[in-house]
């Protein structure tokens, strides 16, 4: 028999799921703080409803890459009509996704078949695979050197792909668990933030070796990462102590520790409204507003399974596939209230 504390706790969590259905946006944010999103749309997805991994956007032609990680499919999303486009299979347990719009490639880690599946954009259709990679998660594009850099996850390396022949190269002892890979404009270098160490580690993509080591103190398995590059930052996620990083890319030194929800997984940043969205596995959403090179809470709330996140740096607009709405699972697009 539940206690009525633990009885509490089931009618707290039908409640929100009530809400999420509903689409109120006044008390789905009522966590902490004024709600600053509103919804706009709930967009049917296909497949089944199962969870969502990684997106990607590319906001010059208007298409957001999603993964359905556990249907195994790649979803193609027109953000300007707000349809789906094409809903591609045979990306076993597909991870990461990564839009190269300059080379006309989308990146995506099939994960399940230990390889890198590169898509044309234009035809849709897969024209390569690189492996084997043990765990293939995030990826990261180095334009200068055209490779890709993919975390694998469970191999405790940064495996490097040549993107012009679509070969497997080198891979990069980690010394941790690889979390997400991004690249950093600023510098030319890859980031990485490293399990188990707890440190985010910097790699020379033309060497295709670390040239730095930074630990990340108060982060417990370090793994999301965005920047601010503009402003010479990195927001690390600690997915084992619900932890946020402010790390400063010129000092190259941790400036500040937040508290995010449980398990964060994937963080979106804003550029123009400097806005950081940081998506855990608990579903809680957490949003900041940077300032003075630290964080504000702004507001935290919970959307049930919503643990990725995308932001459009033109239109501000927000995305969150959520696995299961009444069954079936749905992109939920959200815009600020100001």
């Amino acid at each position: 028999m539940k206690s009525p504390i633990g009885t509490l706790k089931w009618i707290y969590r039908i409640l929100a799921v009530v809400l999420l259905v509903s689409g109120s946006v006044a008390e789905s944010q009522a966590g902490a703080g004024k709600p600053v999103l509103t919804t706009v749309a709930d967009i049917p997805m296909p497949g089944p409803a199962v969870r969502f991994d990684y997106q990607s956007l590319d906001a010059e032609h208007g298409r957001l890459y999603i993964s359905h990680m556990n249907a195994n499919q790649l979803v193609v999303f027109d953000t300007r009509t707000r349809q789906v486009v094409a809903n591609l299979d045979g990306f076993s347990r597909v991870h990461g996704v990564l839009a190269v719009p300059e080379i006309g490639r989308v990146y995506a880690s099939a994960t399940g078949d230990q390889e890198v599946a590169a898509v044309d954009m234009a035809t849709l259709k897969t024209i390569a695979t690189a492996g084997p990679i043990n765990y293939p998660d995030g990826l990261a594009y180095s334009p200068a050197t055209k490779r890709v850099f993919v975390s694998d996850e469970h191999g405790g390396v940064d495996a490097v792909i040549d993107a012009t022949t679509n070969k497997l190269i080198a891979s990069i002892s980690l010394g941790g668990g690889a979390g997400n890979t991004v690249y950093d404009s600023g510098s030319g270098h890859i980031l990485v933030a490293v399990h188990g160490v707890n440190e985010l580690v910097s790699i020379d993509p033309a060497a295709m070796k670390i040239i730095g080591r930074y630990k990340l103190p108060g982060i417990d398995n370090p793994h999301g990462i965005a920047l601010d590059e503009a402003s010479r930052l990195a927001f690390i996620a600690g997915e084992e102590n619900h932890s946020l990083a402010v790390f400063d890319l010129r000092a190259m030194k941790l400036l500040s520790v937040h508290q995010v929800g449980e398990d964060p997984d994937v963080l979106a940043f804003d550029p123009g409204l400097k806005r950081l969205y940081v998506s855990a596995e608990s579903g809680t959403v957490t949003v900041f507003q940077e300032a003075e090179r630290d964080l504000t809470l702004l507001v935290q709330f919970n959307l049930p399974h919503a643990h990725t996140v995308s932001v459009d740096p033109k239109t501000h607009v927000v995305y969150f596939p959520l696995e299961n709405m009444n069954g079936h699972p749905h992109l939920r697009i959200m815009q600020p209230l100001d």
